[in-house]
């Protein structure tokens, strides 16, 4: 065994791998990935006001425990879209997973493995049909991006792979600047860029070595096979991202006419306003999520958890009520669920799972969140996550949002 291999084998993290929170998830994952890589998973935009408030918020809401009367077991399974997950979490569509070689099939495999759905992006490094072979409760999410032929296109491309729903992503406004500083992202990972990186990459040995299987080196894939038609070279993410600046945003009209073309469960994500909420129920959406797009969208927009309650109050009896944004342990579920959401999206903490620890380390973030979720019910004295209302948690005056009425 070499002296190399002989360290590895030494590495605490080879020898315990499991984590116990999400933020030591995202701890490892900062010390295994080269610093622009890691810097693209933090995300945000601008001042950082949105992404921040998104994880703060939660902190601010309390809980009203019962000490007598927990039951021994709780119920969390629930359904969502018409797919029965066992607890009230799904996979949020995130683009680009070239954290590690397996990508989205790593995320989809571990969602399987915990029994839940999964949203894969459009922007994803890898394509659906290798994505639903893994798993059969996935989502496809498009951006409005192209003709309406080219949209109807991809969808009908997921539904023939097998995905069971479809995602329209509405929020976005093309503004990536951040304060603390973006990453150098190149259009694709050939010599040259690879020549860039190495001095990053030389520091992360861990993380070169994942890259090699088979004796040669797999090089990450930054391209959207998903854009185009199954067996067709994708664009590379930058061109697709310019073919979506230059397309007009979807009306409600469009959302309208994309619905009924699918005709079956459709979401609406990016959802914080009270009149937007009742249009995606006039125009006959399944579900929303309500969600700041992780605050990488307009800085500024409050916390997902601040506006999800109003919403849920005026249109949980017509649709059904997701949030994403701000999730970092099984508590916080259990506050939007109280708040009136029927389940939550996540994005960074699987991120950062998938980076520490391939497949294995998003199962664990699933696992910590399960088993946040079963605590705070025992706490809480409730058999079931359908049992969960107002009266479990303490609000503070003035910590929700109301807009759009």
């Amino acid at each position: 065994m070499s002296k190399f291999a002989e360290l590895l084998e030494q590495n605490p993290w080879r020898r315990n791998p499991w984590f116990e929170t999400v933020l030591e998830a995202q701890r490892r994952a900062k010390k295994r990935l080269p610093k622009s890589v890691y810097s693209s998973l933090i995300a945000g935009t601008q001042e950082g006001v949105t992404i921040h408030d998104n994880v703060e918020a939660f902190s601010e809401l309390g809980f009203a425990p019962h000490v007598v009367g927990a039951t021994a077991e709780r119920d969390l399974a629930t359904s969502v879209m018409g797919q029965d997950i066992s607890f009230p979490v799904l996979i949020s569509p995130t683009g680009v997973q070239a954290v590690d070689p397996d990508g989205e099939v790593a995320v989809a495999r571990a969602a399987a493995a915990r029994g839940t759905a999964m949203g894969l992006s459009s922007f994803a490094s890898k394509p659906v049909e290798e994505v639903t072979a893994v798993n059969d409760k996935i989502f496809f999410q498009i951006y409005w991006l192209g003709s309406r032929e080219d949209i109807l296109n991809r969808a009908q491309r997921a539904r023939e792979a097998g995905a069971k729903g479809l995602i329209v992503t509405t929020d976005w406004v093309f503004n990536t600047g951040r304060d603390w500083g973006s990453p150098e992202i190149p259009e694709k990972v050939d010599l040259r860029a690879l020549a860039k990186l190495a001095p990053e990459i030389v520091t992360k040995p861990r993380y070169a070595l994942d890259w090699i299987r088979d004796g040669k080196i797999l090089i990450p894939d930054l391209s959207a096979p998903n854009l185009v038609h199954r067996g067709e070279q994708g664009p590379t993410f930058f061109g697709a991202y310019g073919q979506w600046m230059g397309t007009p945003p979807p009306t409600w009209e469009d959302l309208e006419w994309l619905r009924k073309e699918w005709g079956g469960p459709f979401m609406v994500k990016g959802i914080t306003r009270l009149d937007d909420a009742k249009r995606a129920v006039d125009i006959g959406a399944t579900a929303i999520s309500v969600s700041n797009h992780g605050g990488n969208n307009l800085d500024g927009t409050p916390a997902s958890i601040r506006v999800l309650g109003p919403i849920a109050d005026a249109v949980g009896g017509d649709i059904e009520v997701l949030l994403d944004g701000g999730i970092r342990r099984g508590s916080d579920v259990v506050k939007a669920l109280a708040l009136g959401a029927k389940a939550v999206m996540i994005g960074r903490a699987y991120l950062w799972g998938l980076a520490a620890n391939g497949q294995t380390g998003v199962e664990n973030v699933l696992d910590l969140l399960r088993m946040g979720i079963d605590s705070s019910l025992m706490g809480l004295g409730r058999g079931s996550v359908h049992e969960l209302s107002r009266d479990d948690l303490l609000i503070p005056d003035e910590f929700e949002r109301s807009f759009g009425g």
